[in-house]
């Protein structure tokens, strides 16, 4: 269920505002954060080996002027010594723990191994989300075909997604396999862009959840600290500045991925990947193939598409609440009317049929995709692969074909150890490795014919 894009993703010329930056506190009341959190982190900080004041607060990212007198508390406790000092002022010492300080800090990595920075509490990551969605804003037909520049779409389906961008409401992509329901999802989420804050971790009673994951989440910090010739505005360093995510599961994706997951050695929580997409778009993919029921599935959405918020549980029982800020998209290939019931469907307002490509968005996508390689590009080639390899086995067209078998092209024309070009035999010979043809003197199947009510041609690959 992919396909490809014929070029890079370009870079929009005109993004969102960008995201409100977190102010940076003051005081220990501002960082809204326990004193003895704040004091435990420090201890299991320099459990690793011995740091300056400014690299403690590198670590911890909280402002000097906030540790210092946490740190002078834990040497008057002779949980800290200063080793040296690089530099004048106390932020500038060498700071390692004695004795008691290392047998107080194995008493707090027991008790909770984060090691890091510094949570922030849940009322300011709700109050965060709140603000980024009230600045939002409403997405128009130019920033819309800019996200999808670099696809071969219809606008009828640009006409349908653009106002299910602008509502934020539940999307299904539906149709045959191939076709690009995935590169749409993730074009909605280009075309929303723009940038946004997410914390390293939240609090919730003590408790820490983890919540930057490198994997899912596009960190700004690094480009922002290279690019810029002045010094960054100050602001509250326990958050880092991402790209408005777009998280993607598929066919692994479990209920337990959509709680809280606690680990019994580290002793803190992972953020499930629902609240990683906070903000941004996540994608359902192969909706259906999962390892639970899709009812299972759907029931567990059925209150935060509702209501646009979300309950998790700690291990103790307790429950609290987060905002459900997320596009939400389910790509399958199956039928809609067998995964889930009326009910479900009516929290989905937006249901988009993803049909295959006609010949004529065929021939553009076969175009593009020989421009993003360097091949030289022919009419008669399209024309020679409908008429020997598509026609006479009555085989549907998909617009993720031309990227496939122009990558088996290449394979073996480097394979050769020729210059990649394209021929009818490489074109056989292709076709030959990427299809499955039926034995000779058997009947081809009849291509499936699906008929839905309303459902509109598109073109994308």
């Amino acid at each position: 269920m992919t396909a490809i894009a014929a070029a890079a993703p370009p870079a929009p010329s005109d993004e969102p505002s960008p995201a409100a930056v977190p102010r940076v506190p003051a005081t220990l009341e501002e960082a809204g954060i326990a004193i003895d959190q704040i004091e435990q982190l420090l201890v299991k900080t320099l459990y690793g080996g011995e740091a300056t004041g400014l690299s403690l607060a590198e670590r911890i990212r909280l402002p000097f002027p906030i540790l210092e007198p946490l740190v002078e508390r834990a040497r008057a406790e002779r949980l800290v010594e200063v080793r040296g000092t690089t530099g004048s002022g106390s932020a500038g010492y060498r700071y390692v723990l004695t004795d008691l300080g290392r047998d107080r800090a194995q008493q707090y990595l027991a008790a909770c191994h984060y090691v890091g920075a510094s949570p922030v509490p849940l009322s300011a990551y709700v109050a965060g989300m709140t603000a980024l969605a009230s600045a939002r804003g409403y997405m128009d037909r130019q920033r819309l075909r800019r996200g999808f520049s670099h696809l071969v779409i219809a606008d009828p389906v640009l006409e349908q997604l653009g106002p299910a961008v602008n509502a934020n409401k539940a999307v299904f992509l539906y149709g045959p396999p191939g076709n690009g329901k995935t590169v749409i999802a993730e074009g909605m989420g280009r075309a929303i862009g723009g940038d946004m804050y997410m914390p390293y971790a939240i609090d919730v009673d003590g408790h820490v959840i983890t919540m930057f994951d490198p994997i899912n989440h596009d960190s700004l910090e690094a480009d922002a600290e290279s690019t810029s010739v002045v010094a960054q505005a100050p602001r509250d360093r326990r958050w880092v500045r991402i790209r408005r995510p777009v998280v993607m599961v598929g066919g692994e994706l479990t209920l337990d991925m959509l709680d809280l997951t606690y680990n019994q050695t580290s002793k803190f929580y992972e953020a499930p990947i629902q609240l990683k997409a906070n903000g941004g778009v996540f994608l359902v993919d192969d909706f259906g193939r999962q390892r639970i029921r899709p009812q299972d599935l759907l029931n567990r959405w059925i209150v935060p598409l509702e209501s646009r918020i979300d309950f998790l549980t700690l291990h103790t029982g307790k429950k609290f609440q987060v905002p459900f800020d997320v596009l939400t998209v389910f790509a399958t290939n199956l039928d809609p009317a067998s995964l889930a019931d009326e009910a479900f469907l009516r929290r989905i307002p937006y249901k988009i049929a993803i049909d295959d490509p006609s010949v004529e968005a065929f021939s553009r996508i076969f175009e593009l995709n020989c421009r993003r390689r360097n091949l030289r590009f022919h009419q008669v080639m399209v024309a020679y692969l409908q008429r020997r390899h598509y026609r006479p086995q009555g085989r549907p067209l998909r617009a993720c074909h031309p990227r496939d078998l122009l990558d088996q092209v290449a394979a073996l024309c480097r394979y050769r150890g020729i210059e990649p070009i394209i021929t009818r035999e490489l074109l056989d010979a292709a076709c030959g490795s990427y299809f499955v043809d039926p034995e000779p003197g058997s009947t081809p199947a009849p291509p499936v014919v699906r008929r839905r009510a309303g459902r509109r041609s598109l073109d994308v690959h």
